[in-house]
């Protein structure tokens, strides 16, 4: 038999089309990613579920960083993440020139200081040791709460959202501020005299939202988020994933495993509607 240089094209162009089609994603298969914790426990207990119900696999990979959930979904490792607020994800997003959008708000845990040392804020003294958040928007929570508390004062006028250690005016309590991996936090407790701890990584490591000694209260832009490649926002998976959330069974999982949340506008609407 002849083999022409055409039955060779034709051949090999049948094998990268049978390559491409044998190695292209199901549209029903999601891959999220999450911080270990309460963000994959939401996963777990009520989108999963959810989402298994209307006929997809879901696959969740933990993280316990802040780094490589937005890499892997922007790589396409993952479909989604679910650990962080918007502001993170837009600062993130423009440094490292990724596609990356968000898609809906989850249940939130607050950031809040915590102690082993000491059983009241009232027990602070001069040169106390404190820990917090050394990523810049985490870390300008803990300040504004620190300010707030009255134990350091920051600069007038400044951006409440980019407030770093040297928009410190003046250290009322002459603390030692430590800037620590977010989730090295827990483990500082047995270091420090108090803790600023997220709320995810707190309940990851057996800490109690309840056993916080003052936590923020939660402005907006600081609700945790699902993010999406921006390219994915408006496939059929992102509407589904986003619906799950949205939806009454999702509610009432979240009132039965995550009390003190703080919860998005969706969720308050729902609630009340229910009411």
């Amino acid at each position: 038999m002849t083999i022409t240089r055409r039955t060779l094209v034709l051949g090999a162009l049948s094998l990268a089309l049978a390559t491409t089609f044998a190695h292209a994603k199901d549209p029903k298969e999601i891959t999220i990613g999450a911080s270990a914790g309460p963000y994959a426990d939401q996963i777990k207990l009520g989108i999963k579920p959810i989402l298994e119900k209307q006929g997809y696999k879901v696959k969740l990979v933990e993280f316990n960083d802040y780094i490589q959930p937005n890499y892997a979904l922007a790589e396409g490792s993952l479909d989604a993440n679910a650990f962080q607020h918007i502001v993170y994800l837009k600062k993130f997003a423009l440094e490292h020139k990724l596609a990356l959008t968000d898609l809906v708000q989850v249940p939130t845990a607050p950031i809040a200081l915590y102690s082993k040392k000491h059983k009241s804020l009232a027990e602070v003294k001069e040169g106390s040791t404190v820990a917090l958040p050394n990523d810049p928007t985490n870390q300008a929570r803990a300040l504004v709460l620190l300010d707030q508390l009255g134990w350091v004062k920051l600069r007038d006028n400044i951006d409440p959202v980019r407030a770093s250690e040297k928009d410190i005016a003046v250290n009322v309590k002459k603390l030692r501020i430590l800037p620590l991996e977010a989730a090295q936090l827990p483990r500082s407790l047995g270091d420090t005299d108090y803790s600023f701890i997220n709320g995810n990584f707190a309940l990851a490591s057996g800490l109690k939202l309840t056993e916080a000694l003052v936590a923020e209260k939660i402005p907006p832009n600081y609700i945790n988020l699902v993010a999406v490649r921006t390219a994915d926002k408006d496939k059929q998976f992102a509407k589904d994933l986003a619906a799950a959330y949205r939806s009454r069974e999702f509610l009432d999982i979240t009132n039965k495993h995550f009390a003190g949340y703080v919860k998005p506008d969706y969720q308050q609407a729902l609630q009340t509607a229910s009411k």
